[in-house]
């Protein structure tokens, strides 16, 4: 029988074998086009444009920093492709994560993996900092769900509990056209890169 084809062709030309990622085959390019692209929330989102999870990262690595404003470059780096991985496998909600069971996070990890060795972090991540960057996404979190996904505050905060309220106030939603988010994306990644 034949096998079923497993990789995708990226815009940058490399071939991204999604059961066997390596890290030559990622680009940075390719992961803020396809993040640019990938709706958080399935789309179901106020505004003239959907809430992109590259925007999303973007704020999970402001929040970081400013939660850990002392953490090394290397671990805002991190905050900032925590969610990579979705570039090629989207963003699933939760209930749908749950329901497809062990196989996605498996995918997710090996992807993962492959675009931290890419840019040079570790493969995994320490617990305690994937903590940091849990919490920080759980307030981007709180604050998409409560600013433009129509979710109440009780809601929220039973899903993803109560932010800092000094973040909460601070940080800013922003809808903006996939290209400007891809731009912004890409130069965050390089002011980083550059940094460690």
């Amino acid at each position: 029988m034949k096998q079923p084809r497993a990789w995708q062709r990226m815009l940058s030309g490399r071939r991204l074998d999604l059961l066997d990622p390596t890290p030559m085959d990622i680009e940075i390019e390719d992961i803020a086009h396809g993040l640019a692209f990938v709706a958080r929330w399935n789309g179901q989102t106020m505004g003239d444009f959907a809430y992109s999870v590259a925007e999303h990262s973007l704020l999970v690595e402001d929040i970081f920093t400013r939660m850990n404003p002392k953490a090394p470059i290397k671990w805002r780096l991190a905050a900032l492709l925590h969610d990579a991985p979705e570039y090629v496998i989207g963003d699933m909600i939760s209930p749908v994560k749950a329901a497809v069971g062990p196989g996605y996070e498996t995918l997710d990890d090996r992807l993962m993996a492959a675009i931290h060795i890419r840019f040079g972090l570790p493969a995994q991540v320490p617990v305690a900092i994937k903590k940091q960057i849990k919490k920080a996404d759980k307030i981007s979190a709180w604050l998409e769900a409560v600013k433009i996904a129509g979710f109440t505050t009780a809601e929220a905060d039973r899903f993803f509990g109560k932010p800092d309220s000094n973040i909460a106030k601070t940080a800013e939603i922003r809808l903006r056209a996939p290209i400007e988010v891809r731009h912004d994306f890409t130069r965050r990644h390089g002011e980083l890169l550059d940094q460690l």
